[in-house]
């Protein structure tokens, strides 16, 4: 088995998307597909135990957008309260057993299956007593971040805000940050201009929002 098998994904698609000028940034396009599905295909290349698919706003459409991929979804219904509600709705509805879970961002289109594979394999190659990866580009913390599901527990358990900063600042001895080779990690995409920006890095051209 892959390192990845090991691995269950839980994917953040649940945001309001509120600094995009109105419109939805995961459905935006990027190469012919909606910037969502372009990352939930490159974390299925890679071979995960699962992957969950947390939606909130207008989660009909993001739902729609992925039909036809081997996902699950779980509605996280305080999405407007911010990400941490999603992570933990996300760890609560994954059934495969794992040994580790890696929370990915809708919104990060410059993911490919290599450079998941290679956050995955630093995660395998961490020294004993680190438990959580925070992968890093030039001193920036980006993502996705990985964690041991010993912690899986402690987030089910509690009241929709131990997200991945809480867990990070919890155990601070435990948490390792990995360079990676490129800026895939830090890349997201808020606004337009992010937007425009990494159309432009994988080679397409600009389009009105």
């Amino acid at each position: 088995m892959t390192q990845a098998a090991y691995v269950s994904a839980v994917i953040l698609a649940g945001g309001l998307s509120s600094r995009m000028g109105g419109a939805h940034k995961l459905l935006l396009d990027i190469g012919g597909e909606s910037m969502l599905r372009r990352v939930v295909r490159a974390v299925l290349a890679v071979g995960p135990a699962e992957v969950v698919v947390v939606t909130g706003h207008r989660a009909p459409e993001i739902r729609a957008a992925l039909d036809d991929l081997a996902v699950r979804f779980a509605h996280n219904p305080v999405f407007a309260e911010g990400q941490p509600g999603s992570v933990v709705t996300g760890v609560r509805a994954l059934s495969a057993i794992c040994q580790a879970v890696m929370i990915v961002l809708g919104d990060q289109p410059m993911l490919t299956p290599d450079s998941l594979r290679h956050v995955i394999a630093a995660y395998a190659a961490m020294p004993a007593g680190r438990s959580i990866l925070v992968p890093t580009w030039k001193g920036q913390r980006g993502n996705p971040v990985l964690f041991a599901s010993h912690h899986i527990p402690a987030i089910r358990a509690g009241d929709l805000k131990l997200g991945c900063r809480r867990l990070i600042e919890s155990y601070p001895d435990e948490v390792a940050l990995v360079a990676m080779a490129d800026d895939a990690f830090v890349r997201d995409c808020d606004t337009p201009a992010d937007y425009q920006a990494v159309r432009r890095q994988l080679g397409f051209e600009p389009v009105e929002v």
